[in-house]
């Protein structure tokens, strides 16, 4: 066990590196002085560093805390390779190698000892590292400790008690997503005092790429790969085991060597199909969410999704598995409505706590947003993560060829009010079929037998075919404005409505062909183009937008969207009149926030003025 006097003499001389990258030489000094810390960066960022090298500096035996045994061997390997002593602690071994590898670390010989955070919660653990001396605690992937994250263990709660044992180690939390407030329950349950280090999220070289409806969809997955990835490595991900099966056999049989990999495969096979992938080229792994934590592999050139992940932490988390190398890479997202359906079954049909399925269904809202979204994708995530930037990357699908959007506002009004006079007129709920029928003015026996033909929304909606009709309902469901009971059979209950039918909010849809006339009949609304000498009025009201909602402890985008934003800064509103005309901001944003993007507008207009003069 050899320590190295500087951190830099251990980067150059152990790692080979001339430079360290940005923020690591901050985190790295601040762990060797004894200081917790929380560092959020992006995979690929060069996290694994900011523990090794402090390790390598203080005195005893790292002690390094990963969530999945196969991820830690793979780390142990690669620091083996560069001459460091490492060793696991793990169910994997045998008794008698995990006495030698108890007695390695009694006699001070080795730089780093992996653990689960399962085993080092054991008492035998606890004590055993008692008797020797322990230079740092790292935990690694460490959103796993956040109680509404997408990769929570609750395991990963009781590491809490490293700060009562160990007081004096010091500890550094690490993981390449958590929002404000994940990174507040990290910072209580395992740290003291933190100094947090937050990177930028953005991964330039990933271009974002969403395909709403989920058709064909091995024929689309069979041209992405063949015409714009031929012989490249990526990754799939399915919603379902048999998906995973499906969508492999299919691809194998079209000549790409695919592998599946889920819960349900032996582990013998998981871990083979694992080595695979990480030690192949052109390898695709076809998979559920199950694959991919920790996986150190540069060169994966797509990450695609086939369903609507459950919120944006674990998409970013997943899409942050392509191009670690920094080279082009692509996330594509293919989802429908009825995603978004059974992630909100799975939700509100699960044992959470009335809590965490709020929780929940707001995660999935934001994700809802991204993938609806007719702004910069990338601005989208970035916001979500509480990290401002340009409105137009240049690298995502809507930079590329900016949407249309139809106000489809007038339609969903008359559907949600259709709901709710079916259910006063005969006091029970009806399912969206039945709806659609007294909009289309059907006269089916349902319709008859209820008297429904009376009512005032009867025929309202004849210039709508059944299909549209369905699509915007699925919407209106996903947005939470209508609730769709799956216990009773899909009867839909009014939601979120109260905003929609006052006229303060607004539904936008994609009109996502030209094949379809009927929607470019509304409204359609391009992305807003703030001139030149009005970006830093814009700018000034993203950084308000960031405190607020940072201080509400809500996503940026719920105080006020990219396309209201955008809309402020080229109409420069300056009284509450003429800031009530703008799009999205109804009477509750009025009265909310208006005083205050005033107050931004006319000290930037004053501004502007004084330099004019």
């Amino acid at each position: 066990m050899r320590r190295f006097h500087s951190a830099k003499e251990a980067l150059t001389q152990v790692f080979g590196y001339a430079d360290f990258r940005p923020h690591q030489e901050e985190i790295i000094e601040a762990v060797i002085e004894g200081r917790d810390a929380l560092v959020l960066m992006p995979t690929g960022g060069g996290k694994s560093l900011c523990y090794q090298i402090p390790a390598l500096v203080r005195e005893g035996t790292a002690v390094i805390v990963s969530p999945l045994i196969a991820l830690m061997q793979d780390q142990i390997t690669a620091i083996q390779d560069r001459g460091l002593e490492a060793a696991c602690l793990s169910s994997a071994n045998s008794l008698e190698e995990n006495r030698e590898i108890e007695s390695q670390f009694l006699s001070g010989t080795l730089d780093f000892l992996y653990v689960t955070p399962e085993r080092l919660v054991n008492e035998w653990t606890i004590s055993m590292l008692q008797r020797a001396r322990v230079s740092l605690f790292a935990v690694d992937e460490a959103h796993c400790v956040v109680t509404w994250g997408h990769d929570f263990r609750p395991e990963y709660g009781a590491l809490g008690l490293l700060k009562e044992r160990f007081p004096s180690v010091p500890r550094i939390a690490l993981t390449a997503t958590a929002d404000a407030s994940a990174q507040q329950e990290i910072s209580e349950r395992l740290l003291i005092d933190p100094k947090i280090f937050i990177t930028s999220f953005d991964r330039p070289n990933i271009h974002y790429r969403v395909t709403f409806g989920a058709g064909e969809v091995k024929r689309k997955l069979l041209a992405f790969i063949t015409q714009r990835h031929p012989g490249q490595t990526g990754i799939i991900y399915c919603i379902s085991r048999r998906q995973v099966d499906t969508i492999a056999d299919y691809l194998r049989g079209k000549g790409i060597p695919a592998l599946p990999y889920h819960a349900g495969l032996d582990a013998s096979l998981r871990e083979e199909n694992q080595r695979e992938f990480i030690s192949g080229c052109g390898i695709v792994m076809v998979a559920t969410v199950a694959f991919g934590m920790g996986i150190d592999k540069p060169d994966v050139r797509f990450v695609v999704h086939i369903g609507l992940p459950k919120s944006i932490e674990a998409y970013f988390q997943e899409t942050g598995r392509a191009g670690r190398d920094g080279k082009p890479s692509e996330a594509w997202l293919i989802w429908g409505w009825r995603d978004v359906m059974i992630q909100q079954q799975f939700i509100e049909s699960g044992d959470g706590s009335p809590e965490f399925k709020q929780q929940s269904l707001e995660k999935l809202d934001a994700m809802v947003g991204y993938a609806e979204t007719g702004e910069c994708r990338r601005h989208y995530l970035l916001a979500c993560l509480g990290e401002e930037s340009s409105t137009h990357c240049g690298c995502c699908d809507n930079c590329d060829r900016p949407p249309e959007m139809a106000d489809r506002t007038v339609d969903a009004q008359k559907f949600v009010s259709c709901v709710i006079r079916c259910e006063r007129a005969s006091g029970c709920c009806f399912g969206m079929t039945h709806v659609i029928n007294v909009l289309r003015g059907e006269r089916t026996s349902l319709v008859a037998g209820y008297g429904h033909e009376k009512l005032s929304t009867w025929g309202i909606g004849k210039d709508l075919s059944e299909e549209e009709w369905r699509e915007l309902a699925r919407v209106l469901i996903a947005k939470r404005i209508l609730n769709a009971d799956w216990k009773s059979e899909g009867v839909l209950r009014p939601g979120r409505a109260r905003a929609l039918l006052k006229g303060e909010e607004t539904i936008l849809v994609r009109v996502s062909a030209p094949s379809r006339p009927e929607l470019k009949q509304g409204r359609v609304r391009k992305p807003i183009e703030v001139r030149k000498d009005y970006r830093p009025l814009a700018d000034a009201l993203r950084a308000w937008r960031r405190e607020t909602a940072e201080a509400q402890g809500i996503p940026a985008y719920r105080i006020m969207t990219d396309v209201s934003l955008s809309e402020v800064a080229s109409i420069h509103p300056q009284s509450f009149e003429a800031l009530s005309h703008v799009n999205g901001i109804g009477p509750k944003k009025l009265d909310a926030y208006g005083t205050e993007i005033i107050h931004i507008v006319r000290d930037f207009m004053r501004k502007k003025k004084g330099t004019e003069v």
